[in-house]
């Protein structure tokens, strides 16, 4: 090889870059030690920016094309240089592509739990995880903050960044926005479109970078997702969506009922288990009887009939089947009921005690009634002369 050869074979002529990867994020042009030559051929693609770094000072910037590379397309270069009139002779300085397609692929999550305040349950702690979509969009930014003098700079290379980022973007937005822990679900979508907001007003002037999308996955504790499944938390809607719960007397006693049904249920609790169950059994009717009494003497407040409760002394019945015929009876001078037909059998109705329904113009003898004709037996005829 002769001596023009070789210098031939040091020379640039061609400044491209092949990508073939979407993950690299920036590429530094191969030069070593060559000089690129006077007229050389600069080529940009769509989807990459080159920037020409001359002794660490950013000079020309070129979007996707192809270039003539002379001091007429290379202003702030031919000043660096000192190239007033032209320049013929080769020249060095590093090359800089910059990929400027979005990143895709950029999972992130929280490594830890992020501690909030909610008004039902106290201090919750929540999860969330999902993907990001980010792109260069200020590539001198990311060259000075990100890129410094690698060769190469990959998306997993600032994918911890991002991470450390969209987690301290996501804690400040749930303490700024105040969303109760039963509704970070339901407002999934809203709170991605407030966080990629929140984390692109961080990256955007330090990193040079763009949050295109975010995608939000916001895992709950166990016992808020039980409660939220057993329809406990159906209390109080104040804001919509699944509801707050507005009992919290409602939600202990259900945890409560839970832990001694498990522990009642146990093959292996023995006399523990009996005992529990037992205890269980007189804490839950103790419930139920103070809510009945609860519930009657709201009525009286409230000046609602009696109707359908049983008088003094007498067994209450169940309520009537839907759409079936029930009745009143009178007595000792009172109304009592209303009663279905078949609780009638067992209150020991004579053809003359007085009944009422909806269906009849007034109070009138159970033994005139059609529907009660099965109440009681068939009427013998009257005995045949004797001869």
């Amino acid at each position: 090889m002769g001596f023009m050869d070789r210098v031939r074979g040091e020379l640039v002529d061609i400044i491209e870059w092949l990508e073939d990867d979407r993950s690299t994020m920036a590429w530094r042009f191969p030069r070593y030690n060559n000089e690129i030559k006077n007229g050389a051929q600069l080529i940009v693609r769509e989807g990459q920016e080159a920037l020409f770094v001359y002794r660490g000072q950013l000079a020309d910037r070129y979007g996707p094309g192809n270039y003539q590379l002379v001091s007429e397309n290379m202003p702030i270069m031919s000043t660096l240089q000192g190239w007033p009139h032209g320049f013929k002779s080769p020249f060095r300085s590093e090359v800089y592509f910059i990929n400027s397609r979005p990143i895709t692929d950029l999972r992130w999550g929280t490594a830890n739990p992020i501690t909030i305040r909610d008004q039902d349950f106290g201090m919750v702690q929540v999860r969330a995880n999902g993907l990001c979509v980010v792109r260069v969009v200020d590539a001198p930014t990311f060259l000075r903050q990100i890129i410094g003098t690698d060769s190469a700079v990959d998306s997993d290379e600032i994918a911890e960044l991002l991470r450390r980022t969209i987690t301290t973007a996501f804690s400040e937005m749930l303490i700024e926005t105040g969303v109760g822990a039963i509704d970070l679900q339901a407002r999934q979508r809203e709170l991605a479109a407030k966080l990629q907001e929140y984390v692109q007003s961080k990256i955007h002037q330090q990193y040079g970078l763009a949050c295109e999308a975010v995608e939000l996955n916001i895992t709950l504790p166990e016992e808020i997702t039980q409660a939220m499944t057993r329809g406990v938390a159906r209390g109080v809607e104040e804001r919509g969506y699944y509801g707050n719960v507005g009992d919290m007397n409602r939600f202990q006693q259900g945890r409560a009922a839970d832990a001694m049904l498990g522990a009642a249920t146990n093959e292996g609790g023995g006399g523990a288990g009996d005992f529990l169950g037992a205890g269980m059994g007189m804490a839950m009717g103790q419930q139920f009887a103070q809510n009945f009494q609860n519930q009657a003497q709201g009525q009286q407040a409230q000046g609602q009939p009696g109707q359908g409760q049983p008088g003094q002394g007498q067994q209450a019945g169940p309520p009537p089947l839907p759409n079936a015929q029930v009745f009143h009876v009178e007595q000792n001078g009172q109304s009592a009921g209303p009663f279905p037909i078949e609780q009638l059998r067992g209150m020991n109705l004579t053809p003359q005690t007085l009944v009422w329904a909806s269906t009849l113009s007034g109070w009138t003898a159970a033994g005139q009634v059609p529907a009660l004709a099965s109440l009681f037996g068939p009427t013998p005829p009257p005995l045949p002369p004797r001869s």
